[in-house]
């Protein structure tokens, strides 16, 4: 049975990076595009795509990542299914964005398809471990 004591343990080494990347990523983005409205010259490839997967993968899923394999299994009193798969997870996400990233600077589809179907599974990896997580049984069930 969950005690108040596992609610407040620390958060996982990986979640606490999920949402630091995620914050240097939001800041990152932030900085790529006040330099392309001060001189669009400056920046190489597809700078606007580059932007929004930066704020919206990058700041804004990855932070989703961080606080929710934290938050959720803890609302309900469940443990995380798969440590294993949130780790695998972490590292799609955090191989694929870049790839993305890449590919668009220098205007090659295939880095951008790669790291889109790297970021794709671990989405998908997410939710698989969320869906798992939450449809286990809670110890603080009582029906």
């Amino acid at each position: 049975m969950q005690t108040g004591q596992d609610s407040a343990r620390p958060m996982h080494k990986r979640n606490r990076l999920y949402v630091t990347i995620g914050l240097l990523y939001g800041i990152a983005g932030g900085l790529l595009m006040l330099v392309r409205l001060a001189d669009p010259s400056l920046l190489p490839g597809q700078a606007g795509r580059v932007h929004a997967h930066m704020m919206l993968l990058g700041f804004v899923l990855m932070t989703i990542y961080g606080v929710g394999l934290h938050v959720i299994p803890r609302f309900g009193g469940y443990p995380l299914r798969s440590e294993w798969l949130a780790t695998v997870q972490f590292w799609l996400a955090n191989a694929g964005l870049p790839l993305m990233i890449a590919g668009w600077l220098v205007y090659a589809d295939r880095l951008v398809m790669l790291g889109g179907a790297l970021t794709v599974a671990a989405m998908a990896l997410f939710g698989f471990n969320m869906i798992l997580t939450v449809r286990l049984r809670s110890p603080l069930d009582t029906r």
